[in-house]
């Protein structure tokens, strides 16, 4: 895939890679990770799943090539309804259902941050509002670079403390975030069992993004440990702490 067009530069969360659009394309660096991401995104493809960037191989420099979805990003959620937090919960539900039949390459190399509860399935591992694109008719799932072996609980824990959010700071009042987490888990079709199981993993999967910047901070591992310096380690203590003290609340909500 030749390289001729104009370059350019999207924003890419924390990690720092030169990422660029070309046209209708995303180039990206290749890293150790990329042909098992690009496993993963075809398989998805095949399936039917058209809530993730497709695949499109790789350029003469060597980056990964990825489907530009045409949209935009807001890292607050507040304004996403419950009936779009309903969708959502939807879209991660068909992710899951889509990737059970996916079996990695023999030798699949994933970029895992954080050690998840299980490793039943391949998950994303990054649901949050900074990887989702709204555009005119659908919400579309982007970053899959952190993809690996996980659980579905895992994913979506993340993803309500995060769309909900669960956070002190979004100023929700608790009946609201209640509602709202409710919203997502129906979206989701999550069983009684499941329920259960999601709310002793909430606070853990919070509290897990605190530890990863805490330890990066020790072992002076970027980015990780410059999140931690700017702050972000502290607003992750307080969102676990907030995710702990109403455990009741928002079993009610979830648990009939």
């Amino acid at each position: 895939m030749a390289y001729r067009e104009h370059e350019q530069p999207l924003v890419d969360g924390n990690v720092g890679l030169s990422v660029v659009r070309v046209g209708q394309t995303v180039r990206r660096p290749a890293r150790a990770w990329s042909a098992s991401v690009d496993a993963l995104l075809l398989h998805l493809e095949a399936a039917g799943y058209d809530r993730a960037p497709r695949a499109l191989g790789y350029d003469d420099l060597g980056r990964q090539v990825l489907s530009y979805v045409n949209g935009y990003t807001d890292a607050n959620p507040a304004d996403l309804s419950q009936a779009r937090l309903a969708e959502l919960g939807r879209m991660i539900r068909d992710f899951h259902d889509a990737v059970e039949s996916f079996v990695p390459p023999p030798d699949a190399v994933w970029n895992v941050a954080i050690a998840p509860d299980a490793e039943d399935l391949i998950c994303h591992h990054d649901l949050a509002p900074w990887n989702l694109v709204r555009t005119n008719g659908r919400l579309v799932i982007v970053d899959w670079d952190g993809a690996g072996p996980g659980s579905r609980l895992w994913d979506l824990a993340y993803a309500a403390h995060g769309f909900v959010p669960l956070a002190p700071a979004a100023g929700l009042d608790e009946t609201s975030a209640a509602h709202r987490l409710a919203a997502l888990v129906d979206g989701y079709s999550l069983d009684e069992r499941g329920r259960h199981q999601l709310l002793s993993l909430l606070a853990r999967r919070v509290w897990s993004m605190h530890d990863l910047l805490e330890t990066g901070h020790r072992t002076g591992t970027r980015p990780w440990s410059g999140l931690w310096e700017a702050g972000h380690g502290a607003v992750w203590a307080a969102d676990a702490r907030y995710v702990q003290e109403r455990g009741a609340l928002w079993q009610s909500a979830i648990v009939s």
